[in-house]
């Protein structure tokens, strides 16, 4: 676990937002496939910025999105009630394509190989 508190409170929250979307929040714009990557707090813990990775199209992402930020008002709250903070923090949802753009990387280094190979495969 780390050690800062900002940083525990951002792993207890994130777990919580977690278990939330995928049980309590019941709004079909929210796939299955959303996950939870990070919670980053203010040092004062009054803000956190919360990463959700969501797997789909460009539009399932804007609708989760969406979903999400109208439901942060229930997601806040519940926060409150499960860990004990003097002021539940204000949440900020930014979605994170970093799986996507590593999966992308990953395919172009797998193409750039298969490419190598083809072309060492025709000069010999």
């Amino acid at each position: 676990m780390r050690q800062n508190r900002a940083a525990r409170v951002g792993d207890e929250i994130q777990k919580v937002i977690s278990q939330l979307l995928l049980t309590e929040v019941k709004d079909p714009r929210i796939p299955m496939m959303t996950s939870v990557m990070e919670v980053r707090m203010s040092s004062d813990l009054t803000h956190a910025t919360v990463f959700l990775s969501v797997y789909g199209s460009q539009q399932e992402k804007r609708e989760c999105m969406e979903a999400v930020n109208r439901a942060s008002g229930f997601i806040r709250s519940q926060i409150a009630k499960r860990i004990k903070l003097r002021v539940a923090p204000e949440l900020h949802f930014k979605l994170d394509e970093s799986i996507e753009k590593g999966m992308d990387l990953m395919n172009l280094i797998d193409r750039t190989i298969k490419e190598d190979q083809e072309r060492a495969g025709n000069h010999e």
